[in-house]
């Protein structure tokens, strides 16, 4: 009888560790799938990795300028963050909070609803073009009446009028240097034919 009593209480105790084992493995299993779900939601690509030093590329620089938070608020729309992080070389065209304050207001509300994605995508495309061009190649397009190749499969004509640059019958107005190429801010966006 001694034994039979053991017996019972060691398989209850077993019974009693694998349940305590499982419980454990259900609390790590809810704690991993939680996470996935959680980092799945999250943004992933080159524009999402935090780099706290060295030169910006150009979305970084386009984040932490205050005259381009329209430009940001449609690249984030169009979700072509990624485009403007590539290691290049790139040439961007950055049109400032001014520049987009000529778009008709319900028409660039209308650009950033989420039905027109691919639209806006095609426009910020165009605004980009993979290849380096600082502002003397530019000035040797110009000279040579080349248009430059964009992103978006179009191409776009520099001109060079009284000594200021013209992209797309847009002025460029300044010019940063980034990690990856450069940065041209212009006066208007820069709409494809």
């Amino acid at each position: 009888m001694k034994t039979l009593i053991k017996l019972f209480y060691s398989v209850v105790i077993l019974v009693g560790l694998i349940a305590c084992n499982n419980n454990t493995k259900t609390d790590e299993n809810t704690a991993k799938n939680s996470t996935t779900n959680e980092s799945t939601s999250e943004k992933t690509g080159q524009a999402f990795i935090k780099d706290e030093g060295g030169k910006p590329n150009a979305l970084q620089l386009a984040l932490q300028s205050e005259d381009h938070t329209t430009l940001v608020a449609a690249v984030q729309a169009a979700g072509v963050e990624n485009a403007l992080v590539n290691v290049g070389p790139l040439t961007v065209f950055a049109p400032n909070n001014t520049a987009f304050a000529k778009i008709d207001e319900a028409t660039l509300n209308d650009l950033l609803k989420p039905e027109n994605k691919e639209q806006l995508a095609f426009i910020l495309t165009n605004h980009v073009a993979p290849s380096n061009y600082p502002v003397e190649m530019l000035q040797k397009n110009a000279a040579k009446n080349r248009k430059l190749y964009m992103a978006s499969g179009k191409y776009v004509e520099v001109t060079e009028k009284d000594g200021d640059l013209y992209v797309g019958d847009t002025k460029i107005i300044a010019t940063v240097n980034v990690s990856n190429g450069w940065v041209h801010v212009v006066e208007d966006v820069i709409l494809p034919e």
